[in-house]
């Protein structure tokens, strides 16, 4: 290292960082700005110049982006409006009559960037209506940071957010997303994972290559790697806390196409053929060929309709 490089070290604040820079605040532009997704050393100083001089801040979590300037000893200089889910809509155009009168309207989440899983689609969408510009700060992500992290292939995924909270539509999810070729992934939540992590192995079966990325750029920050099912038993044995992200490999080519969908008819043949074959009754053998069958969206045949058709070839 020579003599120079030695010199230029990284500055302590974040904020006296900016004050070496460069950065243009445009004016007449909403900008969508990624904020820190764990851990605050992760701010751009794009991000604290923006804070400094937006003449309005547009906020999921107002109390959360005063934290947050706090901790990067920023003081926020225009006014902070809340911008949430329930209320966005009907703020956008009250937002965006400042940007055509040439202000700088800033749109924060609480951690990473706005509209993925997050607000700001409302905005963005009427901006672009009304001809207004628009533009990104861009950041942390833990959308692609879990998924460079997992080990599994980047060159092609699908980003699913959250996965639903009910279990048959959470399983009407998976079983669509069965035969996906592309690595995805997936939000998830501590009181959820375990229920997940079931109906994931029931989905997709035990071998399925996957990463659950928890805490990611925090001190604690863990990536279980593995099957599905090692995956599974690691929730089951040691529970993760904190925010989760769950990568899975997508279909190979030994894995079962995407789902086509069979008629009633042919559904209540498999039924009669499996109940003669495991000596059940009808009704349990249609509940076990619709769950083998699903439909190719996900969803499952009417039982009663199935029932109906082996009545009627029975006669």
């Amino acid at each position: 290292m020579n003599e120079q490089s030695e010199h230029t070290g990284v500055a302590e604040d974040p904020a006296d960082e900016t004050r070496t820079l460069h950065v243009d605040v445009p004016r007449g532009t909403v900008v969508l700005a990624a904020t820190p997704i764990g851990n605050t050393a992760d701010a751009s100083a794009r991000l604290v110049a923006l804070l400094e001089r937006a003449d309005i801040v547009a906020a999921e979590d107002t109390r959360r982006l005063y934290a947050l300037a706090n901790r990067l000893g920023v003081h926020v200089g225009g006014r902070v409006v809340a911008n949430h889910d329930h209320n966005e809509r009907g703020k956008a155009d009250a937002l965006l009559d400042h940007v055509a009168n040439g202000e700088t309207v800033l749109v924060v989440s609480d951690a990473g960037m706005p509209t993925i899983n997050d607000p700001g689609l409302a905005i963005v969408r009427r901006a672009i209506e009304r001809g207004l510009p628009v533009t990104c700060a861009p950041g942390p992500s833990a959308v692609l940071d879990a998924l460079a992290l997992s080990g599994l292939p980047t060159d092609r995924f699908c980003y699913e957010g959250f996965l639903p909270r009910k279990h048959s539509e959470r399983m009407q999810a998976l079983r669509a997303l069965k035969g996906e070729r592309r690595t995805i992934v997936f939000y998830e939540t501590l009181h959820r994972i375990a229920e997940s992590m079931a109906d994931l192995e029931e989905a997709f079966g035990p071998d399925r290559r996957m990463a659950l990325c928890r805490e990611l750029t925090k001190d604690y920050e863990q990536i279980r790697r593995g099957t599905i099912h090692e995956i599974n038993e690691s929730v089951a044995n040691d529970p993760p806390r904190g925010e989760m992200v769950l990568v899975i490999a997508g279909a190979s080519e030994g894995d079962t196409d995407p789902a086509q969908s069979l008629s009633v008819e042919e559904l209540a043949e498999l039924a009669m053929q499996y109940a003669q074959a495991h000596g059940m009754r009808i009704k349990d053998a249609i509940a076990e060929v619709i769950g083998k069958h699903p439909n190719a969206d996900g969803t499952l045949a009417n039982r009663k309709q199935v029932y109906n058709a082996v009545l009627a070839l029975r006669d």
